[in-house]
């Protein structure tokens, strides 16, 4: 029997510090009230924005996927795993961001640690500092040299671009959407000193697809930056409402990542169904103007009835709505006094965030009611007076 004392000890010392997080685990599907543990409850901490997780067309879309071509590919997309539902995917990704060509991976994660494949011993990663962490750990796989650069701080940027003018490439890397703050990157910025300093501008959307630009098109589209950006990833399973990650750009990209990136070599193709639902997806997202200003609206609504009661959400500016309370242990009590009072908002601890800026974090979606909302207000108002965080 092996010994795991040592992981053991770990765990234990995670639950001393109030930062263990058991998964919670649901008895019906993602929606805005959700069951768990027999209780109906608010769905707050979903990435779902857009409710396409049961819009009738995906569901549709995917059911006729597995009628035509069973539940799997049955292999990598470079042997037998590249049907044509998989290329017409990434040709109508493409025509949506408006770029030459997109490649679709299994995830988020593995597009970013693909894409890092385009570094070599020659070149530099320049990173944002709360850039996500699938972005830190493609970097951490290459081989390039890396810096990394204060958040959201172009003066910092701009004096390492300044001193990185040897290498081969200059990738500067940054989420669209930071993910844990809510707030956007400054894109044009970013752009003006990547033209200025010869740099490849490399954006995640992950928090942005189907959330920013002109039917949710991104980060780019939202700053009127299309053919300024070069390498656009973004993701299948928040707004899309299903699974997977994308990278759009140029055609060499694609070429390139599809003979050097090992996610893509080494991973066996998304099922067909899903394929199918992402594309209905993005079909849907051409005619989403309305659905994405609900999304917008009801973000407004929260966050300013949030800061209202006195809490703190820091540089929120999306659906993304932290309520930052300090330290870990009472983040996760906070969490689980909102669940006493029928809201889901997941505890955010250390090592995701800063050990004084435990948080809850809330994602306000499209589907909300407005009284969805003020339920999860006057939650919060109650808990937080129990916790001592309002007078």
């Amino acid at each position: 029997m092996a010994n795991w004392s040592s992981l053991e000890h770990e765990l234990e010392q995670l639950k001393k510090e109030g930062r263990y997080r058991p998964i919670s685990v649901w008895e019906s599907g993602s929606d805005t009230w959700m069951n768990i543990g027999g209780r109906r409850v608010l769905q707050m901490s979903s990435n779902n924005y857009l409710g396409l997780t049961n819009h009738p067309d995906l569901k549709k879309a995917a059911i006729q996927a597995i009628e035509q071509y069973g539940v799997g590919s049955g292999s990598v997309r470079t042997i037998t795993g590249t049907l044509d539902i998989h290329d017409q995917l990434e040709q109508e990704l493409a025509a949506f961001k408006g770029t030459e060509a997109a490649l679709v991976f299994q995830s988020g994660f593995t597009t970013n640690q693909g894409v890092m494949t385009i570094l070599g011993a020659d070149d530099v990663v320049i990173s944002d500092e709360l850039n996500h962490a699938s972005i830190i750990d493609g970097i951490r796989l290459t081989k390039a040299q890396r810096r990394i650069y204060a958040h959201k701080d172009m003066d910092q940027l701009e004096a390492v671009l300044r001193e990185c003018g040897a290498f081969a490439k200059r990738v500067v890397v940054t989420d669209g959407v930071f993910s844990m703050d809510g707030d956007i990157a400054p894109l044009p910025a970013i752009v003006e000193l990547a033209e200025k300093y010869d740099a490849i501008v490399f954006v995640d959307d992950a928090h942005a697809s189907g959330v920013l630009g002109r039917n949710g098109k991104g980060s780019t589209d939202h700053f009127g930056l299309n053919g300024r950006v070069h390498i656009q990833v973004g993701t299948l399973s928040k707004a899309v409402g299903a699974v997977g990650g994308y990278v759009a750009g140029d055609q060499v990209l694609k070429n390139f990542l599809i003979q050097k990136a090992r996610p893509f070599l080494f991973s066996t193709s998304a099922p067909p169904s899903v394929a199918a639902t992402c594309l209905a997806a993005i079909r849907v997202l051409k005619q989403s103007e309305s659905l994405i200003g609900r999304l917008w609206s009801n973000a407004t609504y929260f966050r300013t009835k949030v800061q209202a009661l006195g809490f703190d959400t820091g540089a929120s500016e999306t659906p993304i709505v932290p309520v930052i309370v300090g330290e870990p242990a009472k983040a996760m009590l906070f969490s689980d006094l909102l669940l006493q009072q029928g809201v889901f908002a997941q505890g955010i601890v250390f090592p995701t965030v800063a050990m004084d800026k435990g948080r809850i974090r809330f994602i306000v979606t499209a589907k909300h009611t407005l009284e969805d909302l003020d339920f999860a207000i006057n939650a919060l108002d109650i808990a937080g007076k129990k916790l001592g965080l309002l007078a």
